[in-house]
């Protein structure tokens, strides 16, 4: 079907639009860039003697960007003969590395694949496959899993870089000495048509770059959804999808910072749809300095590279901020830079929103998005005083509605689908018309999966995903309001919620809980939930544990729990 055509059948009332702060617009120009790379090379451009990304005490300025991403594409055009629309597969973490293959591969009109460097031989296989990658750009330490899978795969070239590759000499040598055979962290591999990363380069500074006519619908990224609800699916955007989301969110925060004079830090790795867009792509836009943080859960590392560094952004997910404020350090840095704290990933709780205003003197302000929506859909305004438990408005040229189990739009403040519709909603998923048919309905609104309610004014509140919601002798339990409760005791560290089989209830309530106070007993938390949530929701079974599992960007996941 026809999706512009489609999101036009049936209106909602954007009662959000009286909530905006001052000087954010309904609307954004969704066709104000060509493409993502039109986007680059304006910012190329325009910030040419700023920094672009800085990592592990090195940095790339806007023109050292523009270079080496241009001799990365006339590499893969001229030496590999790789034409427009062939796939590009990329696994490291961040690094100065990433941008320089993302963008070359993005100017030489390839479309990225962008890979956990944590994914196991089956599921790192399962990708390359699946995207038809025919290249990928890979760090040495994740080699020995790519070799196991290699034969089956469409891979023809395989480009390895270090750790230290892109460092000044002697720094790169010794980082790289470091860490292959004093860390011991590069496993042994044996890819014997590999080519050097710094090689590819040097050999495309010999040629032109030829231009590529890329355009809006064109593909710019199959980018793997995190699986946590099933297998993970191949979602694809536009450089039209990527270049709205842009634009929207550079609406929303552009009258609260300073072109060319801000640096954002990074931990969240590149490869996640929030730390790409949110970070990489929309403070580019901006010519900020982008931070990267290689290894985010050293934290004593982290916060030791926090000191040398003016931010005046950082974005992260609820654990990474609540790891943060109990590193020690971090209490004592300099935050008087520090313009907008941005979460989104999992629910931000209020204990950990109200511990960082705390110790920053800044509001925590949550956002909400979704792989399939490039991601951005909703984000509090940043100039919001306290944390509010909402996910925020609808950002413009976005529409936002609560469905029923029937379809039918529901009225403010009644809890149902959060559906969304926009330039930023995707293409579809990869091989899977029919899941794709199944997302996007008849009248263009993307359905979430996450159970909601938009108020009177606008804001959005996110209950749970509808495959994480506890039944209770009928009544519906939320995870997250359980979470919130229970980590609000001190000696709790973190918490999960889910639901499990009980014969008269159907379902009652059980927490895992790793303690920050040794002395916590289950007595206690008994007692603190049961001051705080009605009968029905205080949790029936208390497991402690050391860790809880999580996703590569730090999300709790509860199926593992479950299962």
């Amino acid at each position: 079907m026809n999706k512009e055509a489609a999101t036009s059948q049936v209106q909602v009332d954007k009662v959000w639009l009286g909530s905006y702060p001052e000087g954010i617009p309904a609307e954004i120009e969704a066709k104000a860039f060509s493409s993502i790379v039109d986007v680059l090379e304006q910012s190329i451009s325009n910030f040419k003697d700023r920094p672009s990304f800085a990592n592990m005490g090195s940095v790339l300025s806007y023109a050292d960007l523009g270079q080496r991403t241009r001799d990365f594409a006339a590499y893969l055009q001229h030496e590999l003969g790789l034409k427009k629309g062939d796939k590009l597969a990329i696994m490291m973490p961040n690094l100065l590395q990433y941008p320089i293959t993302i963008f070359g591969a993005l100017r030489a009109g390839l479309t990225v694949t962008n890979i956990n460097p944590l994914y196991t031989p089956r599921e790192l296989k399962h990708q390359l496959n699946d995207s038809e990658a025919t290249c990928i750009v890979i760090l040495e330490n994740f080699c020995d899993k790519l070799e196991q899978v290699l034969g089956d795969t469409k891979v023809k070239t395989v480009i390895v870089t270090r750790i230290g590759d892109m460092l000044p000499f002697p720094k790169s040598a010794i980082v790289n000495l470091v860490v292959k055979h004093v860390k011991k962290m590069v496993p042994a591999y044996h890819l014997p048509d590999m080519v050097d990363l710094k090689q590819a380069l040097h050999a495309g500074e010999k040629h032109q770059l030829n231009p590529v006519d890329i355009g809006l619908k064109d593909i710019a990224f199959i980018q793997y959804t995190a699986g946590t609800t099933g297998v993970a699916k191949g979602v694809l955007l536009t450089h039209g999808n990527i270049v709205a989301n842009i634009q929207q969110t550079a609406a929303w925060i552009g009258p609260f910072i300073n072109e060319g004079e801000e640096t954002i830090i990074t931990p969240l790795p590149l490869y996640h749809i929030f730390s790409l867009t949110a970070n990489c792509l929309l403070f580019m836009k901006f010519g900020a300095q982008i931070y990267l943080i290689t290894n985010p859960r050293d934290f004593k590392g982290f916060v030791k590279e926090l000191k040398s560094v003016r931010f005046s952004a950082i974005t992260g997910v609820n654990t990474l901020f609540n790891a943060l404020l109990h590193t020690p350090g971090f209490a004592e840095l300099d935050f008087s830079s520090l313009k907008i704290t941005l979460g989104g990933g999992m629910a931000v709780q209020p204990a950990v929103a109200k511990h960082w205003k705390e110790v920053t003197g800044k509001t925590l302000i949550e956002a909400y998005g979704l792989t399939e929506t490039s991601p951005g859909v909703c984000i509090n305004p940043i100039n919001l005083p306290e944390y509010n438990g909402k996910i925020g408005l609808p950002i413009p040229s976005t529409e936002c509605c609560i469905k029923s189990e029937e379809g039918a739009i529901l009225p403010p403040g009644e809890a149902g689908e959060l559906c969304v519709r926009g330039p930023q909603v995707m293409q579809g998923y990869l091989h899977h018309p029919e899941k794709t048919a199944k997302t996007i309905d008849a009248d263009g609104w993307f359905h979430t999966g996450d159970v909601a309610n938009i108020d009177e004014k606008g804001y959005v509140e996110i209950l749970e995903r509808i495959d994480d919601m506890i039944l209770v002798s009928g009544f519906n339990v939320y995870p997250n309001e359980i979470e919130s409760v229970v980590v609000e005791l001190p000696g709790v560290l973190e918490v999960a919620a889910i639901g499990v089989p009980d014969e008269k209830s159907g379902e009652v309530v059980k927490i895992f809980v790793v303690r920050k106070d040794p002395a916590l007993t289950k007595e206690q938390l008994l007692e603190h939930c049961k001051k705080e949530l009605t009968a029905y929701k205080v949790p029936k079974h208390i497991e402690f544990t050391d860790v809880l599992p999580k996703s590569n960007v730090g999300k709790i996941l509860r199926r593992e729990l479950r299962n």
